[in-house]
């Protein structure tokens, strides 16, 4: 009988320090290995996903990352209303096997416990800031899975410091389809869950107050 992967990738920079993940079970993978494996790795900054049953590890984001991540939240959260909510990077349980962690979320007021550890219903946005390690999986294997949770729009941002943009992606179906997508000083507007605009600029530019 094959063995079960367990690990389906850890960036290399930080493979010498998930020798812990050695002890993993050889099957799939659940929420529940997932919280006794936080209790047992040292907090490193990592971010431990579950791809159906296999765990995906990527590496502590960039200075730029949390740059263009906490700009977006400011500009989100100043034009959400009340029905809304804008939550950075939650654990979004879509199955016992499926676990992701957007970088950022836009969920229904009224279908939140914000005395839950993990929120199991498909959100109203998910965002995604893609790195050079992660923007492929990002385009492809991520918007799958939110694809077939029914994540009704998804939104990519590339937080590069000379040519930041943002991809926006409106399920139609079951698959996504580009409904916008804004570069540099270009305003990108979204109409969806509400109305905001900014430009990618905007989101990583050092002077931005």
């Amino acid at each position: 009988m094959m063995a079960v992967m367990t690990v389906r990738y850890v960036p290399p920079e930080i493979a010498d320090d998930m020798l812990g993940l050695n002890a993993l079970p050889d099957r799939l993978l659940t929420v529940d290995d997932l919280e006794h494996l936080w209790s047992s790795l040292p907090e490193n900054g990592y971010r431990y996903e579950l791809d159906d049953g296999v765990l995906v590890v990527y590496g502590a984001p960039s200075l730029l990352h949390q740059l263009a991540l906490s700009r977006l939240t400011a500009f989100l959260s100043s034009a959400c209303p009340p029905e809304f909510l804008v939550i950075p990077g939650p654990g979004v349980e879509i199955s016992p096997i499926q676990y992701r962690i957007p970088d950022l979320t836009v969920v229904r007021t009224d279908t939140v416990d914000l005395r839950s550890q993990n929120y199991a219903q498909p959100p109203a946005l998910a965002v995604e800031i893609a790195s050079p390690s992660t923007g492929r999986y990002d385009q492809t294997r991520k918007k799958q899975v939110y694809a077939e949770f029914a994540v009704p729009d998804y939104w990519i941002v590339t937080p590069d410091a000379q040519k930041p943009d943002i991809t926006a992606f409106r399920l139609d179906g079951k698959h996504y389809e580009r409904v916008a997508y804004a570069s540099g000083e270009v305003t990108f507007t979204a109409t969806r869950p509400f109305p905001v605009s900014f430009t990618p600029a905007e989101l990583v530019s050092a002077g931005q107050s």
